[in-house]
């Protein structure tokens, strides 16, 4: 896999709260750490940009009432 570099500066506070994470958790060091931090980021956001297309926004509520109004669906019976 291709890699990019990229140099940041970041407050010496979140480098603690990086630092902190990583050793709680195991990870290498405060880089592999950012590393992680950025995907995490970047999936969240691609998911809240992935709703905002109107074609999958209501993908689920569309298929969750085609199945209501489907033949032998239980519509509008109580418990």
């Amino acid at each position: 896999m291709a890699a990019n570099r990229f140099e940041v500066e970041i407050p010496d506070e979140l480098a603690a709260q990086l630092e902190e994470v990583a050793s709680a958790l195991g990870i290498r060091d405060s880089s592999e750490a950012a590393v992680i931090a950025i995907a995490e980021w970047v999936g969240r956001r691609k998911s809240e940009l992935d709703d905002r297309d109107a074609s999958q926004r209501y993908f689920i509520n569309e298929a969750l009432d085609a199945l209501a109004e489907s033949p032998g669906s239980e519509k509008g019976r109580t418990p």
